[in-house]
């Protein structure tokens, strides 16, 4: 019978302190950005990280297989559902992003932002999101070249 598996102290930048953050492959961040890993099931595919981005870092467009879920720890930020305007997320704001939605999320450019992001089955990467439809977030809609 499966039990359930407690992971504590969610609140440290690392919940295992031997293992140093790592920053990311620039393939799917843009910019400087932070990942500790709180939970890994590569059987299931069900990852939670803490994720830390310096002002202006954002992801790459993406899709979650099974969603995603993200907790805004600190700072502020976006996120952009493809073939939407970017909307403003900020310190505990939930997002919850249903299976297969292609999105990005990514820090202000005068905050950084780190949330916790609980991910379910295969990460789908795609593009980069360009500076210059970054920096005009909020005022239009966004697709990038894959769908929208």
């Amino acid at each position: 019978m499966p039990t359930c598996t407690v992971i504590a102290n969610t609140t440290a930048s690392t919940t295992k302190p031997s293992e140093p953050s790592s920053i990311k492959a620039a393939k799917t961040f843009t910019g400087d950005v932070w990942q500790d890993k709180v939970h890994q099931d590569p059987a299931t595919g069900f990852n939670v990280n803490h994720v830390t981005f310096l002002p202006g870092a954002r992801t790459y467009w993406h899709t979650h297989e099974g969603g995603q879920i993200l907790e805004v720890k600190a700072g502020s930020g976006w996120v952009c559902d493809s073939g939407e305007k970017p909307r403003r997320i900020r310190t505990g704001d939930i997002v919850v992003c249903p299976a297969g939605t292609r999105h990005w999320h990514g820090a202000d450019d005068g905050s950084m932002m780190m949330h916790l992001a609980i991910s379910l089955g295969k990460t789908s990467w795609e593009e980069e999101v360009p500076a210059e439809g970054y920096e005009g977030r909020g005022e239009k809609t966004m697709t990038g070249k894959g769908s929208g």
